[in-house]
């Protein structure tokens, strides 16, 4: 079962046990992967579900509900500031791997980047080809960027954390280890900043809403670098704590 393509759909395309292509979705299954009818691949609709369907010409007929669980207890919220270049299309695919629930581009003091809608797409693209290939059930959310006052307010959370590579902050790890007694479903938000890191300003603006400061380490990591760090720790606790 895991050797067979996934393909994500949007709801719209169910129609009873049907699953109705698109155009690129049927050139992809029958001309890139060489799909027959009566060849199988699995649907998911980016929101928990998943099916065992089988190829017939333009469409797919659903032969059963798949039970998935690839996602972690804890549903992560990633505010992240904007790096320079293409740097956030791979924190992108790499942090929905991780199992990253949601994704807010900042716009910060030191934001270099100003996105166009196409970055949007594309950004929003590769979250949902990630999430095929890790056989995640759901496909993270990409907000439109936000400037950092409307990023600190777009979600709520009990465990708010805000990362800086310098000063004398306790370490992520330690501090979700003391805040964290649950082993039921947790919401968790985790900020990073751009290159040259967070403001000053932007700090005491955040630890005022309820951001703890943590550190991510001794070494100054790259904008690109952070968040997956970030995400890896608080995966691994999730998954094997």
């Amino acid at each position: 079962m895991s050797q067979l393509q996934r393909i994500a759909i949007s709801p719209t395309q169910l129609q009873e046990n049907r699953i109705l292509l698109t155009k690129q979705q049927y050139h992809y299954l029958a001309r890139v992967l060489r799909l027959s009818d009566g060849d199988k691949f699995i649907a998911i609709d980016g929101m928990g579900k998943w099916w065992l369907v089988k190829l017939h010409s333009e469409y797919g007929e659903i032969l059963e509900v798949l039970d998935v669980h690839t996602e972690l207890r804890a549903s992560i919220k990633l505010l992240l500031a904007l790096p320079k270049g293409n740097a956030f299309d791979d924190i992108v695919r790499v942090c929905t791997e991780l199992g990253v629930d949601q994704i807010a581009p900042i716009i910060s003091e030191r934001t270099l980047l100003n996105p166009s809608s196409q970055k949007l797409d594309r950004w929003r693209r590769i979250a949902v080809e990630a999430a095929e290939q890790s056989e995640r059930a759901f496909v993270p959310t990409i907000h439109e960027p936000v400037n950092f006052n409307q990023g600190l307010s777009l979600f709520e959370a009990k465990q708010k954390y805000i990362c800086e590579g310098r000063g004398n902050n306790p370490h992520l790890l330690e501090c979700w280890r003391q805040q964290v007694k649950t082993k039921s479903q947790i919401t968790v938000i985790v900020a990073v900043g751009p290159e040259g890191g967070w403001s000053q300003r932007e700090l005491e603006i955040a630890a005022n809403v309820g951001f703890k400061t943590v550190s991510l380490g001794k070494r100054i990591l790259r904008a690109v670098t952070a968040p997956i760090v970030a995400l890896s720790i608080l995966a691994a606790e999730l998954e094997y704590s």
